[in-house]
Protein backbone atom coordinates (compact mmCIF):
# COMPACT_ATOMS: atom_id res chain seq x y z
CA UNK A 1 0.00 0.00 0.00
CA UNK A 2 1.44 3.09 -1.27
CA UNK A 3 0.04 7.07 -0.11
CA UNK A 4 1.94 8.92 -2.82
CA UNK A 5 -1.06 10.14 -4.33
CA UNK A 6 -1.51 12.08 -0.58
CA UNK A 7 1.51 13.62 -1.36
CA UNK A 8 0.91 17.87 -1.55
CA UNK A 9 4.15 19.16 -2.52
CA UNK A 10 7.07 17.23 -4.35
CA UNK A 11 10.08 15.99 -2.72
CA UNK A 12 13.38 16.76 -4.05
CA UNK A 13 14.53 15.25 -7.00
CA UNK A 14 18.04 13.78 -8.05
CA UNK A 15 19.38 16.94 -9.47
CA UNK A 16 18.70 18.95 -5.90
CA UNK A 17 20.42 16.00 -4.12
CA UNK A 18 23.49 16.09 -6.33
CA UNK A 19 23.13 20.28 -6.06
CA UNK A 20 22.97 19.75 -1.97
CA UNK A 21 25.54 17.41 -1.67
CA UNK A 22 28.02 19.59 -3.57
CA UNK A 23 27.01 22.25 -1.62
CA UNK A 24 28.24 20.67 1.56
CA UNK A 25 24.63 19.01 3.03
CA UNK A 26 21.65 20.68 4.54
CA UNK A 27 22.84 20.91 8.10
CA UNK A 28 24.97 23.85 10.07
CA UNK A 29 28.42 23.42 11.05
CA UNK A 30 28.44 26.36 13.57
CA UNK A 31 26.87 25.51 16.96
CA UNK A 32 28.22 28.07 18.75
CA UNK A 33 24.54 29.41 19.74
CA UNK A 34 23.43 26.14 21.19
CA UNK A 35 24.22 27.25 25.03
CA UNK A 36 21.89 30.25 24.17
CA UNK A 37 18.94 28.31 23.48
CA UNK A 38 16.65 28.81 26.78
CA UNK A 39 16.19 26.28 28.57
CA UNK A 40 13.07 26.36 32.00
CA UNK A 41 13.73 23.19 34.17
CA UNK A 42 11.53 24.79 36.88
CA UNK A 43 9.17 21.79 36.79
CA UNK A 44 5.28 21.63 35.68
CA UNK A 45 2.96 23.51 37.64
CA UNK A 46 -0.28 22.59 39.20
CA UNK A 47 -3.30 22.57 36.70
CA UNK A 48 -6.70 24.20 38.23
CA UNK A 49 -10.18 23.05 36.48
CA UNK A 50 -11.34 24.15 33.53
CA UNK A 51 -7.39 25.07 32.85
CA UNK A 52 -5.41 23.46 29.86
CA UNK A 53 -1.65 23.70 30.08
CA UNK A 54 0.90 23.25 27.76
CA UNK A 55 4.45 22.45 27.83
CA UNK A 56 7.16 22.52 24.92
CA UNK A 57 9.55 18.99 25.70
CA UNK A 58 11.53 20.72 22.59
CA UNK A 59 11.80 19.96 18.95
CA UNK A 60 7.68 18.94 18.13
CA UNK A 61 7.28 17.28 21.35
CA UNK A 62 4.79 18.83 24.13
CA UNK A 63 2.71 17.49 26.87
CA UNK A 64 -1.00 18.82 27.06
CA UNK A 65 -3.00 18.60 30.41
CA UNK A 66 -5.68 19.42 31.79
CA UNK A 67 -7.59 19.94 35.10
CA UNK A 68 -9.79 17.03 34.85
CA UNK A 69 -6.31 14.61 34.76
CA UNK A 70 -5.75 13.82 31.58
CA UNK A 71 -2.16 14.30 29.88
CA UNK A 72 -1.26 13.59 26.32
CA UNK A 73 2.17 13.47 23.99
CA UNK A 74 2.57 14.91 21.23
CA UNK A 75 5.15 13.26 18.90
CA UNK A 76 7.05 12.72 22.03
CA UNK A 77 11.31 12.55 21.93
CA UNK A 78 12.86 12.05 25.32
CA UNK A 79 16.26 10.00 23.92
CA UNK A 80 19.31 12.56 23.48
CA UNK A 81 20.08 11.34 20.12
CA UNK A 82 18.12 9.61 16.99
CA UNK A 83 19.40 7.97 14.03
CA UNK A 84 21.41 9.95 11.79
CA UNK A 85 21.07 13.80 13.41
CA UNK A 86 23.67 14.90 15.99
CA UNK A 87 22.73 14.51 19.57
CA UNK A 88 19.99 16.80 20.78
CA UNK A 89 21.13 20.32 21.82
CA UNK A 90 18.73 20.81 24.94
CA UNK A 91 17.64 18.06 27.13
CA UNK A 92 13.94 17.37 27.09
CA UNK A 93 11.83 20.03 28.85
CA UNK A 94 10.49 17.66 31.43
CA UNK A 95 12.41 14.65 32.90
CA UNK A 96 10.83 11.39 32.09
CA UNK A 97 10.32 10.54 35.59
CA UNK A 98 8.71 13.64 36.30
CA UNK A 99 5.62 12.66 33.79
CA UNK A 100 2.01 12.48 34.92
CA UNK A 101 0.58 9.43 33.76
CA UNK A 102 -0.08 9.45 30.14
CA UNK A 103 -3.34 8.95 28.98
CA UNK A 104 -3.05 9.37 25.25
CA UNK A 105 -0.08 9.50 22.75
CA UNK A 106 -0.21 11.34 19.17
CA UNK A 107 2.43 10.95 16.75
CA UNK A 108 2.48 12.90 12.92
CA UNK A 109 3.99 10.51 10.93
CA UNK A 110 7.25 8.02 11.31
CA UNK A 111 10.20 10.28 10.67
CA UNK A 112 12.71 9.33 13.88
CA UNK A 113 12.56 12.88 15.10
CA UNK A 114 8.53 12.80 15.82
CA UNK A 115 8.07 8.91 16.24
CA UNK A 116 11.01 7.92 18.55
CA UNK A 117 10.96 4.14 19.72
CA UNK A 118 13.36 4.33 22.71
CA UNK A 119 10.68 6.52 23.74
CA UNK A 120 7.19 5.03 23.09
CA UNK A 121 8.98 1.63 24.62
CA UNK A 122 8.90 3.35 28.11
CA UNK A 123 5.15 3.63 28.29
CA UNK A 124 3.12 1.25 29.80
CA UNK A 125 1.32 -0.70 26.90
CA UNK A 126 -2.56 -0.21 27.88
CA UNK A 127 -1.75 3.71 26.62
CA UNK A 128 -3.73 4.41 23.71
CA UNK A 129 -1.20 5.36 20.37
CA UNK A 130 -3.22 7.67 18.27
CA UNK A 131 -1.12 7.06 14.35
CA UNK A 132 -1.87 8.06 10.71
CA UNK A 133 -2.70 5.24 8.96
CA UNK A 134 0.03 2.14 8.88
CA UNK A 135 2.24 4.91 10.89
CA UNK A 136 4.41 2.38 13.01
CA UNK A 137 2.00 -0.25 12.68
CA UNK A 138 4.04 -3.03 13.05
CA UNK A 139 6.30 -1.91 15.29
CA UNK A 140 3.71 -0.97 17.99
CA UNK A 141 2.35 -4.26 18.05
CA UNK A 142 5.57 -6.34 18.29
CA UNK A 143 6.11 -3.91 21.53
CA UNK A 144 2.52 -4.65 22.81
CA UNK A 145 0.78 -2.09 22.59
CA UNK A 146 -3.11 -2.92 22.68
CA UNK A 147 -4.71 -0.23 21.65
CA UNK A 148 -3.58 1.35 18.32
CA UNK A 149 -5.66 3.87 16.91
CA UNK A 150 -5.31 4.68 13.62
CA UNK A 151 -7.11 6.98 11.23
CA UNK A 152 -7.30 9.02 7.86
CA UNK A 153 -7.21 12.49 7.69
CA UNK A 154 -10.52 14.08 8.93
CA UNK A 155 -11.38 10.73 11.07
CA UNK A 156 -11.38 11.51 15.05
CA UNK A 157 -11.57 9.34 17.82
CA UNK A 158 -12.43 9.93 21.35
CA UNK A 159 -10.42 9.08 24.37
CA UNK A 160 -11.74 9.55 27.99
CA UNK A 161 -13.49 12.71 26.86
CA UNK A 162 -10.64 14.10 24.81
CA UNK A 163 -11.09 14.48 21.00
CA UNK A 164 -7.93 13.42 18.67
CA UNK A 165 -8.52 14.97 15.03
CA UNK A 166 -6.04 13.47 12.06
CA UNK A 167 -5.83 16.42 9.54
CA UNK A 168 -3.61 16.94 6.57
CA UNK A 169 0.04 17.66 6.26
CA UNK A 170 2.29 18.55 3.69
CA UNK A 171 5.17 16.24 4.08
CA UNK A 172 6.05 12.22 3.54
CA UNK A 173 6.84 8.92 5.53
CA UNK A 174 9.25 6.75 5.50
CA UNK A 175 12.35 5.92 7.74
CA UNK A 176 14.53 5.11 4.75
CA UNK A 177 14.73 5.05 0.89
CA UNK A 178 13.48 1.68 0.78
CA UNK A 179 10.12 2.58 2.99
CA UNK A 180 8.81 5.99 1.39
CA UNK A 181 5.00 6.63 1.55
CA UNK A 182 4.23 3.48 3.66
CA UNK A 183 2.23 5.15 6.17
CA UNK A 184 0.73 8.25 6.56
CA UNK A 185 1.82 11.55 7.52
CA UNK A 186 -0.48 13.92 9.60
CA UNK A 187 -1.20 17.21 12.07
CA UNK A 188 -3.84 16.49 15.27
CA UNK A 189 -6.32 18.75 16.59
CA UNK A 190 -6.69 17.84 19.98
CA UNK A 191 -9.77 19.24 22.03
CA UNK A 192 -10.28 19.16 26.05
CA UNK A 193 -12.96 18.07 27.78
CA UNK A 194 -13.15 21.84 28.55
CA UNK A 195 -12.84 22.57 24.86
CA UNK A 196 -9.35 24.09 24.27
CA UNK A 197 -8.67 23.40 21.23
CA UNK A 198 -4.53 22.83 20.22
CA UNK A 199 -3.42 22.24 16.67
CA UNK A 200 0.05 20.61 16.61
CA UNK A 201 1.10 21.10 13.06
CA UNK A 202 2.98 18.00 12.56
CA UNK A 203 6.02 18.12 9.91
CA UNK A 204 4.58 19.97 7.12
CA UNK A 205 5.20 22.32 4.55
CA UNK A 206 3.12 25.55 3.70
CA UNK A 207 0.03 24.56 1.53
CA UNK A 208 -3.77 25.17 0.99
CA UNK A 209 -4.39 22.49 3.61
CA UNK A 210 -4.18 25.38 6.97
CA UNK A 211 -7.21 27.49 5.02
CA UNK A 212 -9.00 24.06 4.98
CA UNK A 213 -8.27 22.53 8.19
CA UNK A 214 -9.86 26.62 9.50
CA UNK A 215 -12.45 26.37 7.42
CA UNK A 216 -13.82 22.95 8.95
CA UNK A 217 -12.74 23.50 12.30
CA UNK A 218 -12.92 26.71 13.37
CA UNK A 219 -12.36 28.32 16.97
CA UNK A 220 -8.53 26.85 17.30
CA UNK A 221 -7.21 28.32 20.59
CA UNK A 222 -3.44 27.58 19.69
CA UNK A 223 -1.22 26.74 16.69
CA UNK A 224 1.99 24.48 17.75
CA UNK A 225 3.39 25.73 14.25
CA UNK A 226 6.36 23.89 12.49
CA UNK A 227 8.76 27.11 12.09
CA UNK A 228 12.56 25.89 11.67
CA UNK A 229 14.38 23.18 9.39
CA UNK A 230 13.67 25.79 7.00
CA UNK A 231 17.71 26.27 5.32
CA UNK A 232 18.26 26.36 2.57
CA UNK A 233 14.65 27.17 1.59
CA UNK A 234 14.80 26.22 -2.14
CA UNK A 235 16.01 22.62 -0.66
CA UNK A 236 13.80 21.92 2.46
CA UNK A 237 10.45 24.08 1.13
CA UNK A 238 8.60 21.08 -0.03
CA UNK A 239 8.37 19.55 3.05
CA UNK A 240 8.92 22.27 6.33
CA UNK A 241 7.75 25.68 6.46
CA UNK A 242 10.06 29.19 7.49
CA UNK A 243 8.73 31.52 9.92
CA UNK A 244 7.08 33.89 7.95
CA UNK A 245 5.05 30.61 6.26
CA UNK A 246 4.02 29.57 9.75
CA UNK A 247 2.85 32.78 10.90
CA UNK A 248 0.54 32.33 7.28
CA UNK A 249 -0.03 28.98 8.34
CA UNK A 250 -1.90 30.58 11.86
CA UNK A 251 -3.51 33.13 9.83
CA UNK A 252 -4.95 30.35 7.71
CA UNK A 253 -6.52 27.82 10.11
CA UNK A 254 -7.51 31.06 12.34
CA UNK A 255 -5.56 30.46 15.47
CA UNK A 256 -6.02 33.39 17.88
CA UNK A 257 -1.88 32.17 18.66
CA UNK A 258 0.53 30.24 18.14
CA UNK A 259 3.84 28.57 19.29
CA UNK A 260 7.00 28.10 17.09
CA UNK A 261 8.68 24.68 17.46
CA UNK A 262 10.47 22.00 15.41
CA UNK A 263 14.00 23.96 16.18
CA UNK A 264 15.90 23.77 19.48
CA UNK A 265 16.87 20.59 19.70
CA UNK A 266 17.74 18.44 16.85
CA UNK A 267 20.33 20.22 13.50
CA UNK A 268 18.70 19.05 10.58
CA UNK A 269 18.44 22.26 7.59
CA UNK A 270 21.56 24.89 8.07
CA UNK A 271 19.75 27.84 8.94
CA UNK A 272 21.44 29.82 12.77
CA UNK A 273 20.07 28.04 15.35
CA UNK A 274 18.01 31.12 16.70
CA UNK A 275 16.76 32.52 13.67
CA UNK A 276 13.16 30.15 13.93
CA UNK A 277 11.62 31.91 17.21
CA UNK A 278 13.92 35.14 16.20
CA UNK A 279 12.12 35.45 12.59
CA UNK A 280 8.78 34.01 13.50
CA UNK A 281 8.02 36.93 16.18
CA UNK A 282 9.03 39.74 13.51
CA UNK A 283 6.64 37.98 11.24
CA UNK A 284 3.81 37.62 13.37
CA UNK A 285 4.85 41.84 14.47
CA UNK A 286 4.10 42.75 10.89
CA UNK A 287 0.55 40.89 10.95
CA UNK A 288 -0.43 43.87 13.23
CA UNK A 289 -1.62 41.09 15.45
CA UNK A 290 -1.64 41.31 19.52
CA UNK A 291 2.13 40.46 20.83
CA UNK A 292 -0.21 38.52 23.36
CA UNK A 293 -0.77 36.15 20.50
CA UNK A 294 3.03 35.21 20.31
CA UNK A 295 4.15 32.45 22.21
CA UNK A 296 7.86 32.13 21.82
CA UNK A 297 8.46 29.21 24.42
CA UNK A 298 11.49 27.86 26.45
CA UNK A 299 11.98 24.65 26.22
CA UNK A 300 10.52 23.16 29.64
CA UNK A 301 8.24 26.22 29.70
CA UNK A 302 4.57 25.73 30.77
CA UNK A 303 1.56 28.00 29.58
CA UNK A 304 -2.10 27.86 30.95
CA UNK A 305 -5.08 27.92 28.55
CA UNK A 306 -7.64 30.12 31.30
CA UNK A 307 -11.61 28.69 31.22
CA UNK A 308 -13.44 30.24 28.50
CA UNK A 309 -10.51 33.01 27.65
CA UNK A 310 -9.37 34.58 24.82
CA UNK A 311 -6.34 32.84 24.22
CA UNK A 312 -4.70 36.46 24.38
CA UNK A 313 -4.61 35.64 28.21
CA UNK A 314 -2.12 33.12 27.92
CA UNK A 315 -0.90 33.05 31.72
CA UNK A 316 3.22 32.54 31.55
CA UNK A 317 3.79 30.21 34.70
CA UNK A 318 7.55 29.24 34.01
CA UNK A 319 10.25 31.96 32.44
CA UNK A 320 13.61 31.12 30.96
CA UNK A 321 16.10 30.08 33.57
Amino acid sequence: MSFRDRRIRPLPGLADLIRIALQGGWTLKDLGDAQRIPVCASGLPSVEAGQAAVTWIGHASFLLRTGHGDAVLLDPVWSTAVPGVRARLTPPGVPWPDLPPITAVAISHDHVDHFDRPTLARLDRETPILVPLRAGRRWLRRQGFRNVIELDWWQDADIAGTRFTCLPAAHWSGRHPFALYRSLWASWLVTTRDGHRVYHGGDTAYSAHFAAIGRRHPGIDLFLAPAGSYAPEWFQSSAHMDPEDAVQACLDVGASAMAPMHWGAFVLSDEPLLAPPLRTRQAWAHTGRSPAGFWDPAVGETRILLPRTPITALKTLETAS
